[in-house]
């Protein structure tokens, strides 16, 4: 079966993953997110999940935050060896979120206008912190109050990711991100055929 394993930091990303996917992937390719208790669970659990994954054909796409780290490289790095590690690491790409998962949403105002019900905050999308959200230092919190509180991670991050523009360019990290998921599933397409 062609299937797409998220490995993910947080219960955030698997919901933003689960209302983005079905939107994004053929029909005959399935998906299952796991998501950890943050970065200190994936990174202890990460070899072993991906050496005892029951589907053999299956390939795994790790998503982590950046948040505070100060190299980027570095953390990918240490995700890619463990990847090594689990004897799969030609069935494994790792993808950082930078600074955090909020980026993607900051990078389309016009989702969560329309995630949230807040009316104007398209609007908000050409000043200058918004045009390239990658760079902010705390995407959580520009998020938090720019919906003055209701952005929720979790239900938000369901929410928002039904409405998030696939072909989005303000942020290189989600760009980066769907064009793995885009790969992954030409693999699995082309190793079927």
């Amino acid at each position: 079966m062609k299937e797409i394993v998220f490995l993910l930091e947080e219960p955030s990303a698997k919901a933003m993953l689960e209302s983005l996917l079905p939107r994004m992937l053929n029909e005959g390719t399935g998906f299952r997110c796991i998501p950890f208790e943050g970065k200190q669970d994936l990174e202890k659990q990460l070899t072993r999940k991906i050496r005892a994954y029951q589907n053999q054909t299956a390939r795994f796409i790790i998503l982590r935050d950046l948040d505070s780290h100060p190299n980027c490289l570095q953390v990918k790095q240490r995700l890619l060896d463990l990847c090594h590690a689990s004897g799969k690491a030609n069935q494994c790409l790792v993808r950082i979120a930078c600074r955090e998962l909020e980026t993607f949403y900051l990078a389309d105002l016009s989702a969560v206008e329309r995630a949230l019900a807040m009316p104007g905050l398209a609007s908000q999308q050409q000043s200058r912190k918004f045009r390239s959200p990658d760079a902010l230092g705390s995407p959580s919190k520009e998020l938090k109050t720019l919906t003055k509180g209701r952005y929720e991670k979790v239900a938000g991050s369901r929410a928002i990711g039904e409405h998030l523009v696939l072909d989005n360019e303000r942020s290189p990290s989600f760009r980066n991100l769907l064009t793995a998921i885009r790969r992954m599933e030409n693999e699995l397409i082309a190793e079927e055929a």
